[in-house]
């Protein structure tokens, strides 16, 4: 990669026989700024829209960490409602795409997600992981509260388990514990035993009736349907608090840790 795009990040996709592979990175544990998630989405609904595409598999560089949600850099660096809405809206939009997305979008989680990561691991149809994709939802403690990822998280894994994180903010659950609560389908010992399960998975839904794989997409979702209009009233919610003081505050003392 040239420096440009290593300290940018990037968001790439590919197809082979079927499966269309989104991958993201960025240099700070995945974290995604607004410039990678508006590429993202881009991604998700490129892959949608692709005949050639019968499956997705949605997946960030690296060992250890999956996403680190949102960008303490960029955070730290808004200054008005508008633009503090509008970064959280590219999390909303990224949700929003692998929702509307008509194909299965599968997760691969490698390592750590937090906040924002545990969104986009909640909005994939089926998600498989290692055993070090332990999650955290840290919002609270930074001064705002995961409402974007909120929707989605729930979903998955019902409201007690998602007020469990959300509460909790500063304590990871492990990969187990995502797995029992019905995050992920499987959690595997490595990255090779995953990605072994994760190509063996999309062998067979590449032989699947695209249209019935499409229709089943739609009953998984059912009740969703205003998520455009809930998730824009979520991340006003978070544009809001992001301007105080006390988030300012507390952010410049995570990056400072």
């Amino acid at each position: 990669m040239n420096e440009n795009i290593i300290k940018q990040g990037s968001v790439t996709s590919i197809n082979k026989e079927g499966v269309t592979t989104i991958t993201f990175y960025h240099p700070a544990h995945n974290s995604l700024p607004g410039k990678l998630l508006a590429e993202l989405k881009e991604a998700i609904d490129a892959a949608g829209k692709d005949e050639e595409t019968k499956v997705v598999v949605l997946k960030s560089e690296g060992d250890r960490t999956f996403c680190a949600g949102a960008s303490f850099d960029e955070l730290i660096s808004l200054e008005d409602f508008d633009t503090g809405k509008k970064f959280f809206l590219g999390f909303a939009n990224v949700i929003n795409a692998l929702r509307k997305c008509p194909k299965f979008v599968i997760g691969r989680v490698q390592g750590k997600a937090v906040g924002g990561g545990v969104g986009v691991a909640s909005a994939v149809d089926y998600c498989l992981a290692t055993k070090y994709a332990s999650v955290k939802l840290s919002e609270l403690a930074v001064g705002i509260g995961p409402f974007v990822v909120g929707p989605a998280v729930e979903r998955k894994i019902g409201t007690s388990a998602m007020s469990q994180l959300a509460i909790n903010a500063t304590e990871w659950q492990s990969a187990d514990w995502a797995k029992a609560k019905g995050l992920y389908t499987d959690v595997f010992e490595s990255v090779e035993e995953m990605d072994a399960g994760i190509n063996a998975l999309t062998d067979k839904l590449i032989k699947s009736n695209p249209e019935a794989m499409q229709m089943l997409k739609g009953i998984f979702w059912k009740g969703c349907e205003n998520w455009d209009e809930l998730l824009d009233e979520r991340a006003a919610m978070s544009g809001h608090l992001v301007l105080s003081d006390f988030t300012k505050n507390a952010i410049e003392k995570f990056k400072a840790k």
